[in-house]
């Protein structure tokens, strides 16, 4: 069995790719089960975020080219269209990215803990889909262990830098004061919570919280003295706000070039700072070519990822290090795995000679044999059962001058080392 992964983030696809190969969570788990009964495929996960979309697989061949044709089918695309910004990983490869994935040492801004929790995320619904097995199961249990580790023991973690920071200090650079401007914010997930959170910490007047769901709105809103509204009532609100930011998980725009328009003429054009932190988009391109309007996306946002992360290059040094000794952890449980296979047959071997040769001498003492010659009987035959194929195979690998065979049986059972 291989363990083999193909993928897609922001370093090696652009967003107009990469949202056509998201998988919006509402059908994460139909699709993995899709995935799953491909054949040749024995368990599966996926991880799909705004920056990434990643297939995990134990697979009984080495091909990544099965991954590419169900995703191509899955996602309504030509190979060739996605093909050239794949990457893939494989064996200690694959469990070496992964853990470079959990520390964020694979992100868009070094460090960022918001994908570890968007790994458990992805093996929590592979858990429900019944898509895990052993190996996988495993593997991401020992990634999540790694990660842990790297956050304990180095620096990674010790400033608030995420893709929702940058967004907030990139507005900060646009605004002077954070302290007289008004923020909408559209969604609820964890994104848009650190949004608000880091927003509020930097004294922002007021937050209006959009969200289809008003309720989960409301709960966030009333953790940072905000105001909610919900979806349908952004028409009202858009002029209120000098900065928009908004990550959902909807399929189509949210915000149109028409809309934004009207807003601004109400605000008599005054600037407007918007992020697009969605994969699909939730604003329409074609918003960034208004006037007074100033919009960003998730790739805008590498061009401030380079601040304040000097000291986290110094713990990812510390991380990969840590990481390579979880690789050979890993790799050393996997080798056990085929020693505990080989190690089951031979108990079940043996306990099934054990079983006959028990039962002929209990049958015998119940037919009046002497107890002593029945023991003594047991004890020869079982020996001679149990070493007689061992003997003959190292009969035939003497005829055969396999000495590596005679040097490893004499390792297994510790034999003295005397011809």
């Amino acid at each position: 069995m291989t363990l083999l992964a193909i993928g897609i983030n922001y370093s090696t696809a652009p967003l107009s790719i990469r949202e056509r190969l998201a998988f919006p969570t509402d059908i994460l788990e139909s699709a993995l089960k899709e995935l799953w009964r491909t054949h040749e495929i024995s368990e599966a996960a996926i991880l799909s975020t705004c920056n990434r979309t990643e297939l995990y697989c134990t697979l009984e061949s080495g091909s990544p080219q099965i991954l590419i044709n169900w995703l191509a089918h899955n996602r309504q695309l030509k190979p060739d269209e996605f093909a050239p910004h794949l990457y893939s990983h494989s064996d200690s490869g694959l469990i070496r990215h992964m853990c470079r994935v959990a520390c964020g040492l694979d992100s868009m801004i070094l460090g960022e803990p918001q994908i570890l929790g968007q790994m458990k995320t992805a093996y929590q619904i592979a858990l429900q889909a019944g898509t895990l097995r052993k190996q996988l199961g495993r593997l991401f249990q020992h990634t999540f262990s790694a990660a842990k580790k790297v956050r304990t023991d180095t620096a990674i973690g010790s400033s608030p830098v995420s893709v929702a920071f940058a967004a907030v200090q990139l507005a900060q650079q646009i605004f002077d004061q954070l302290s007289e401007q008004t923020a909408l914010l559209i969604g609820a997930g964890e994104t848009i919570e650190l949004t608000a959170r880091h927003l509020h910490q930097q004294g922002i007047k007021r937050i209006i919280i959009a969200n289809r769901t008003y309720d989960k709105a409301h709960a966030l809103a009333m953790q940072f003295n905000g105001y909610a509204i919900a979806l349908s009532e952004l028409p009202v609100h858009l002029a209120e706000a000098d900065i928009i930011i908004s990550s959902t998980g909807s399929q189509l725009p949210i915000l149109g070039k028409g809309r934004i328009e009207s807003a601004i003429k109400l605000r008599k054009h005054k600037p407007i700072f918007m992020v697009d932190l969605a994969v699909p988009r939730d604003i329409e391109a074609e918003v960034g070519q208004l006037n007074d309007v100033y919009l960003y996306t998730v790739d805008d946002l590498q061009h401030t990822v380079d601040q304040n992360i000097q000291a986290r290059r110094i713990a990812a040094l510390q991380a990969e290090e840590i990481i390579e000794t979880q690789v050979e952890n890993f790799l050393a449980w996997l080798r056990a795995q085929g020693a505990q296979n080989t190690i089951t047959e031979l108990r079940a071997q043996s306990e099934q000679v054990r079983d006959e040769m028990l039962f002929k001498a209990l049958t015998a003492l119940k037919n009046g044999q002497d107890p002593e010659q029945a023991l003594t009987k047991l004890a020869h035959t079982l020996t001679n059962k149990i070493i007689h194929t061992p003997c003959v195979q190292l009969r035939e690998a003497g005829n055969n001058e396999r000495h590596d065979l005679i040097a490893a049986t004499r390792e297994i059972f510790k034999l003295n080392n005397t011809q």
